[in-house]
């Protein structure tokens, strides 16, 4: 069976191996594709192509995007995307704005608090990229203000903690439509992280169908296997295909390996056909 994983993060958002590496790792795990889908930017594609061309492996073009539907964050992946779409590079322009002055938000409150943190200390440690909540759980876990970053995200910047600042509420639906024009696969990432009811859960993905929603992420590290059961159920209620990844992030989730996750995943290379026949 040839193998796949359409979920992984580089050091180009907040995973841990550079995108080269991550095309590397993916070779020694026998992967035959791999989708690269970092958060609102596209930066580590260039460096991802070149790699996964020289090792001989399928590159797909990805993205993660954050956006807000009833007040909870929701991740579409864009998969197969044109990077060259001027809308996509403008939408992702404004997007790493929102997220820039957000960053600074919350190292103004960390260091009125007395946390020692500045934008020049986090560039220090991780460089100019763009940065998510997952940088600074790793600074505050590397700095002794926590015990780990699963202490941080529950104790200093997750939703209801005191340094957590709300995103800016972009929406599922503009930017299933917007992956669509861009030639992409949008699909519904993890959908049990955001614990809806499953009559909610249903609505929302028939909603974002009639945007444009062509997959549903049903092979996931964290899924239960009655989990997945349930998820391919509601893809075939709602005449979605379906999509696997392990959300490979390296170091920061120590527990999950590409393109096996806990050891529970197995991807074959028709999950990435029938996506791809579901836009045609």
């Amino acid at each position: 069976m040839k193998k796949i994983d359409l979920h992984t993060h580089s050091t180009s958002s907040d995973g841990t191996l550079s995108p080269s590496a991550l095309m590397e790792h993916a070779f020694r795990q026998g992967l035959s594709a791999i989708a690269l889908t970092d958060h609102d930017n596209l930066d580590g594609m260039e460096e991802a192509s070149e790699a996964a061309k020289a090792l001989g492996i399928e590159l797909v073009a990805g993205i993660e995007f954050s956006t807000i539907f009833q007040d909870r964050d929701i991740h579409i992946l864009g998969l197969e995307v044109n990077r060259t779409f001027p809308p996509l590079l403008s939408e992702l322009s404004r997007i790493q704005e929102e997220r820039r002055e957000r960053n600074q938000r919350m190292i103004d409150r960390m260091a009125a608090d007395g946390i020692r943190i500045s934008w020049e200390q986090m560039e220090a440690c991780f460089g100019g990229r763009l940065w998510t909540r997952a940088h600074f759980a790793r600074y505050l876990a590397d700095h002794g203000y926590v015990e780990d970053m699963w202490d941080a995200f529950h104790t200093h910047i997750g939703e209801g903690c005191p340094y957590y600042v709300p995103r800016e509420k972009v929406s599922p639906f503009r930017i299933t439509e917007l992956i669509r024009r861009a030639g992409g696969i949008p699909v519904l990432a993890h959908p049990f992280q955001y614990k809806f009811e499953e009559e909610t859960l249903e609505n929302l993905v028939l909603s974002l169908k009639d945007a444009g929603l062509a997959g549903i992420e049903a092979i996931y590290s964290t899924h239960t296997p009655r989990q997945e059961q349930q998820i391919r159920a509601l893809a075939d209620r709602t005449g979605l295909k379906i999509s696997g990844g392990s959300d490979y992030h390296g170091a920061n989730k120590p527990d999950i390996e590409l393109g096996i996750g806990r050891g529970n995943l197995r991807i074959p290379y028709e999950i990435l056909e029938q996506l791809r026949s579901a836009v045609r």
